[in-house]
């Protein structure tokens, strides 16, 4: 499914850094802000800026800190929680929009479900895809990945200074494509494997990773080049410092309320994202006061670009419902 490029890149002078951003569709009524994951771009969201601008929404989505053409600072205190969602914050005082709906992947799953906790003013519906919300742990997260998966579990090994930027960024081709690829089977071929083979050490299957032999890539040729060109020029460090930031944020968030009330919010789920399986979804409903679940079947990872039609579909549905043009 091919979908328009972005339109030109505008800029705005917030939070301390100068935040790239694609708007598209008619300003007016709640914008929606798509925020992407790792090792991701606005680009990533290409399918759905197009469709749902198409369809009489304003959408805007940021290249975020460290990503693309928004240069971060070399402090990784820089990348934690406050200063994340305050981008987005800043983002809106730049469009002059008093609330938004915010859609997250991955990381940015994180990022905007922390933001009715932290700027409940703000926000007017949340999307998280793939990504659910969880409350505060009781634990340490880097602590809990490293009791359950050790310290080659990729999250774990990219609190190493420089190491995982050094590794990511020798090849920036390779690490998009193997990164990015349709899943190899279902969650259950996955968790039926030897426990070994579930570490998610990352960086160890990409030492061995060859692309020449790769049969489940799903970006065309122009496609790949745009991630490519991106991290050729930026390099891993921006986005592997928000990985830097989850103890930081874990400490941070203590106190703050653990479940959403009074904001509608919608958890697309994809069936074969090993990282993010959808079981990690079912107890959102004790957590959230106004929620639906949609599951994307046969979808990997990288939903909105392996299923964009079927997420799309169902973004519209709801936003159709909840938000309706011209309330």
């Amino acid at each position: 499914m091919t979908a328009p490029p972005l339109p030109a890149p505008q800029f705005a002078d917030v939070n301390g850094i100068r935040l790239a951003y694609y708007e598209a569709g008619p300003r007016g009524g709640v914008p929606i802000v798509f925020c992407h994951g790792f090792p991701e771009l606005a680009f990533s969201w290409r399918h759905q800026v197009a469709a749902l601008a198409a369809a009489g929404r304003w959408v805007i989505a940021p290249d975020q800190r460290g990503y693309g053409l928004t240069p971060g600072p070399d402090a990784v205190e820089a990348y934690d929680m406050d200063h994340l969602t305050g981008d987005l914050v800043g983002l809106l005082d730049h469009l002059g929009a008093d609330k938004a709906i915010f859609v997250g992947h991955d990381w940015g799953g994180i990022v905007v479900w922390a933001m009715p906790l932290l700027h409940p003013g703000r926000v007017a519906g949340v999307v998280g895809l793939n990504t659910p919300f969880v409350p505060r742990l009781p634990l340490d997260p880097i602590e809990m990945f490293r009791n359950a998966y050790g310290d080659d579990m990729y999250i774990v090994h990219f609190q190493k200074p420089g190491v995982a930027d050094a590794q990511l960024g020798a090849d920036a081709e390779k690490t998009i494509r193997f990164f990015m690829r349709l899943p190899k089977g279902t969650q259950e071929d996955f968790t039926s494997r030897p426990a070994e083979q579930r570490s998610l050490a990352l960086q160890d299957a990409l030492a061995h990773y060859d692309p020449a032999t790769d049969q489940h890539q799903f970006l065309s040729p122009e496609e790949l080049a745009v991630f490519v060109e991106a991290f050729q020029r930026t390099g891993f460090t921006g986005g592997i410092n928000w990985y830097r930031n989850f103890s930081r944020n874990w400490r941070k968030a203590e106190g703050l309320p653990n479940r959403i009330d009074g904001v509608p919010c919608l958890m697309l789920m994809a069936e074969n994202d090993v990282v993010l399986p959808p079981s990690m979804a079912d107890r959102m409903g004790d957590q959230i006061s106004d929620l639906e679940k949609v599951l994307i079947r046969g979808s990997g990872h990288w939903t909105q670009q392996e299923k964009p039609a079927e997420v799309n579909a169902a973004l519209l549905d709801w936003l159709n419902r909840k938000f309706p043009l011209g309330d």
